[in-house]
């Protein structure tokens, strides 16, 4: 078996592969939708061909900027697309593929990459580590009241969201929201740059996200509302009319109004666009998909118990190629010092790093000193974008830490300034 990098000329041949070694036939798009394959770079895709040039594995690659704590963002690599034919599995097939993908990053100077996993149970074992998850909040329609703010200084809010019109046909209305800014309901096909320019500022400031490239907007590649599906889009302004937030909806044939997502800026603009979504007649109930991590808006509503959260699923992994790197790069927002073992079996590779924190930046050299924690590098990852508390990965019986104090430098460190939270799909 070879493992070999693909050309354009591959793309179709690509494409076919992925499908077959995931059981499924290709589907012409929804009516506006884009082809997800659009977006591939294929100079930067493999293909695992069997000695008579015949393809049984892929992988893909995509070139992404990933926004760090401390609002850093670095340029990563998105992990995509990797498949193995059914007649070729437990072949370790996969397992050369991720190998030579990780060697040929590394080639190119990249000491962190990213993917979304179609099954959980894989990707750990070449040393991705769970980072982000993501999960749903449903709220049935006739439970959906405000409380009144009780903080002072606080203007009353409505109780029930604005009547958006959507009702009607071919509506496109507005309505002056309780923060001074206004909501106005858009179709997909209007207002694609005013998503893509939103989407870009709230990714910069939210840690855990990844940019969308202008590839993927303009050729509707992915899920709504990068594509180009049939969506009314919530699209809010400030009070000098400036986009600040939008959330992305369809109403579904049993009473269900779901949105794809919702992007703000600030938690105000969230609630105005919650507020809209959530006043929608003839709705049963109102699904938030990707509903971001700490968000108030549970306690906002009247009846705490009316917004119900579903499971964690699991979202963006991080693999570090390169500890000292990787480490350097982020920002931190607690002094101190870590003495770190790390282990990375699936490189065959281990190494043990003294992490100094002072006044926001880090240095992290190769020590030998007795360790803090011993972990594998998948840990590292999930701890990595502070999402995870190291201590949480000590209960579990994962990290091992030496000392009892060493939990509570290593949690104090590894937090970010807001939970991370990833909503783009690839």
């Amino acid at each position: 078996m070879e493992i070999r990098p693909t050309t354009d000329q591959d793309l179709e041949l690509f494409v076919d592969t992925v499908f077959a070694a995931f059981g499924r036939f290709r589907e012409s798009p929804a009516e506006g939708d884009g082809l997800l394959w659009s977006a591939y770079e294929m100079d930067r895709n493999l293909f695992a061909v069997t000695a008579d040039g015949r393809p049984v594995g892929t992988a893909g690659a995509y070139s992404f900027e990933l926004t760090l704590p401390g609002g850093v963002l670095l340029p990563v690599t998105g992990v995509t697309a990797v498949g193995v034919l059914p007649s070729h599995r437990r072949r370790g097939v996969a397992s050369a593929m991720m190998r030579h993908q990780l060697t040929a990053l590394r080639a190119r100077g990249e000491f962190l990459c990213v993917l979304l996993a179609s099954e959980a149970p894989i990707y750990g074992r070449f040393g991705y580590g769970l980072a982000t998850c993501t999960r749903q909040l449903t709220v049935p329609r006739h439970r959906a009241a405000f409380a009144v703010p009780r903080a002072r200084g606080t203007a009353d809010a409505p109780t029930a969201g604005p009547d958006t019109g959507t009702d009607t046909g071919s509506f496109t209305g507005s309505d002056s929201g309780s923060d001074g800014g206004s909501v106005e309901v858009l179709r997909r096909a209007e207002c694609g740059e005013i998503m893509e320019e939103v989407y870009d500022r709230y990714r910069r400031a939210q840690p855990g996200a990844v940019s969308r490239p202008h590839r993927w907007w303009a050729s509707g590649a992915g899920q709504p509302p990068v594509s180009r599906a049939p969506r009314y889009i919530a699209v809010h302004r400030d009070a000098d009319g400036v986009p600040d937030g939008y959330a992305s909806y369809s109403l579904g044939e049993s009473d269900t109004l779901t949105v794809d997502e919702t992007i703000a800026t600030d938690d105000t603009v969230f609630t105005a666009l919650a507020r809209l979504v959530l006043g929608h007649d003839l709705v049963g109930r109102v699904v938030f998909k990707h509903f971001p991590p700490g968000h108030p808006l549970r306690w906002q509503l009247a009846d705490f118990n009316a917004g119900q959260l579903g499971s964690d699923e699991d979202w963006l992994w991080v693999r570090l190629l390169d500890v000292p790197r990787a480490l350097t790069a982020r920002g931190w927002f607690t002094d101190g010092e870590l003495v770190l073992d790390v282990d990375d079996p699936f490189l065959g590779e281990h190494g043990r790093y003294l992490l100094t924190v002072r006044d926001g930046r880090a240095d992290c050299v190769p020590t030998d000193r007795e360790p803090d924690l011993s972990l594998d590098v998948r840990d590292l990852g999930s701890v990595y974008l502070g999402g995870t508390a190291p201590s949480t990965l000590v209960r579990a019986g994962h990290i091992r830490a030496h000392h009892p104090g060493a939990v509570t430098v290593a949690d104090a460190l590894f937090r970010a300034e807001r939970s991370p939270h990833c909503l783009h799909w690839f």
